[in-house]
C-alpha cells in the first residue's frame, strides 16, 4: 500500500501529467474565474422499440466548466453516445428524456421549443461524430458543407462565408484550403475529413465543443495529430471539450476529468490523476488493468474483463458491473449503490470503499493495474496524445 501511493505521489510530480498537460485555457486565464458551462443532473434517456422499452441511460450527472475537457469512457454501449445526443436533443422521436436538471449557461434545454434549441446547436454548443463519412454528404462539395453553416447560423454573404470556410479549413491544418472547398468528401482521407467536421463545428465559435470517438477508425499517427489539434482548440479558442471515447489511454494527457460509464450510469468520477493512480471503481480498475503496458518492460497476459455488458431492456437491479466483477458479493445484485464520495471532486457508485477494495487486491498482484495506469500515461505523454 506504501509503496504504490510512493509511486502515484513520484507521477504527480513529472511535467505533463495527466489533468495538466496544457497550459490553462483562454477564458479561464483572463479572468481567473471557471464559469459552469454545462449542468446534468439524473438524465434519463429510454427508447420505445416494437413496445419495448431500452433503458440507454439509467440516471446520469456531469458537468462541465470553462475550459474543461471532459472525457466519457467506457465500453462501446455503455450509453456514452445517447448521453451527449440527450444533451444535444439529437434523439429520434422514439426516445424519451427526463432529467431533474438539464442546463447550458443558465438555460433549462427541457423547456426550450424546438426552435430555441435548434438555433443554440451549432452555435452554442457542437458536436462531431464518429464516423467522417457519413456525417457529410456524398454529392455535396466541402465548401458547400461550411458555408451552409456559415450563412444559417452567423447571417454572412455568399462571398463572406467562403472566405470564412478557408480560414476554417486553414485552421484546422488542411493545406491549400482555397482549392479544396470545390472538392467531395470521397477525396479526403479519414483523418481530414475527421478535420473538416472539426472545422464545421469551430465555424460558429462555440463554447462546448462534444466529440463523440473522434479517432476511430484511424491510424494511430493521424490519431494524434487529431488529439493535438483538440488540445489547441481548447488552449487557443478557451473552448470546452468533452471527448467521448472508450479508449482510457488516449486521454492520459489530454482531458483534466474523467467520467466513467457503464449500463447506462457514471460509475465513478474525478479529475484524471485520481482516475489513473487512485481508481475506486472495480470497472475503471478492470479497464486499466486491460490497457497494454510496454513501457514496464513486464511480459503478463493482458487481463480481459469477462462476461457481456447487461441487457438495457431488463438491467439488473443491483450494479450493473456485479455479474463481471471479481469483487462482488450478494449484496452488489440486491440494489443499486449509492455514490460514495472521496474528495471534492471523486466519487464512485460501489457498497466497497477503496480501502477495502485496496485489500483484496493486495494479495492477488494489485501492483499490475497500478503498473497499468503509470505505463498508459506515460504512452499517451511520449505519442503526444
Amino acid at each position: 500500500m506504501k509503496e504504490m501511493k510512493e509511486k502515484a505521489a513520484a507521477g504527480r510530480g513529472q511535467e505533463n501529467k495527466p489533468g495538466q498537460a496544457q497550459d490553462e485555457p483562454k477564458g479561464r486565464k483572463e479572468t481567473g474565474i471557471s464559469r459552469r458551462l454545462l449542468t446534468v443532473e439524473n438524465l434519463e434517456t429510454t427508447f420505445q422499440i416494437h413496445k419495448t422499452s431500452v433503458y440507454a441511460v439509467r440516471g446520469a450527472s456531469i458537468h462541465v466548466d470553462d475550459g474543461d475537457i471532459l472525457a466519457v469512457v467506457g465500453e462501446s454501449g455503455s450509453g456514452k453516445s445517447v448521453l451527449m445526443k440527450s444533451i444535444m436533443g439529437l434523439l429520434p422521436e422514439n426516445a424519451e428524456t427526463r432529467a431533474d436538471c438539464l442546463q447550458y449557461m443558465g438555460k433549462d434545454l427541457l423547456t426550450l421549443s424546438d426552435g430555441e434549441r435548434n438555433k443554440m446547436k451549432g452555435k452554442e454548443f457542437a458536436m462531431i461524430f464518429q464516423d467522417p463519412m457519413t456525417a457529410l454528404n456524398p454529392l455535396k462539395t466541402i465548401g458547400s458543407h461550411l458555408t451552409e453553416v456559415l450563412r444559417r447560423h452567423r447571417g454572412l454573404g455568399k462571398k463572406e462565408a467562403r472566405d470564412e470556410a478557408a480560414r476554417a479549413l486553414k485552421k484546422v491544418g488542411i493545406p491549400s484550403p482555397e482549392s479544396r472547398l470545390s472538392q467531395y468528401p470521397h477525396e479526403f482521407s479519414g483523418g481530414m475529413r475527421q478535420r473538416v467536421l472539426i472545422a464545421m463545428a469551430l465555424c460558429c465559435k462555440p463554447a462546448l465543443l462534444i466529440a463523440d470517438e473522434p479517432t476511430t477508425a484511424l491510424d494511430v499517427t493521424i490519431q494524434a495529430q487529431i488529439l493535438e489539434l483538440v488540445k489547441q482548440l481548447r488552449d487557443e479558442e478557451g473552448m470546452s471539450i468533452v471527448l467521448i471515447t472508450h479508449d482510457l489511454g488516449i486521454v492520459a494527457s489530454l482531458s483534466n476529468r474523467i467520467s466513467v460509464m457503464y449500463g447506462g450510469l457514471i460509475m465513478e468520477e474525478g479529475l484524471t490523476d485520481e482516475i489513473f493512480y487512485h481508481p475506486k471503481h472495480p470497472y475503471t480498475r478492470a479497464l486499466l488493468h486491460a490497457i497494454p503496458q510496454p513501457a514496464t518492460g513486464v511480459k503478463e497476459r493482458l487481463e480481459a474483463i469477462p462476461g457481456m455488458a447487461p441487457s438495457l431492456m431488463d438491467p439488473p437491479k443491483g450494479c450493473p458491473f456485479a455479474q463481471r466483477c471479481k469483487y462482488a458479493c450478494a449484496d452488489c445484485e440486491k440494489q443499486l449503490p449509492k455514490y460514495r464520495q472521496y474528495t471534492d471532486t471523486q466519487r464512485a457508485m460501489c457498497i466497497f470503499t477503496g480501502e477495502e477494495l485496496d485489500e483484496k487486491d493486495w494479495g492477488a498482484g494489485r501492483e499490475s493495474w497500478q503498473a497499468a495506469s503509470e505505463s498508459s500515461r506515460k504512452e499517451g505523454i511520449r505519442d503526444g496524445r
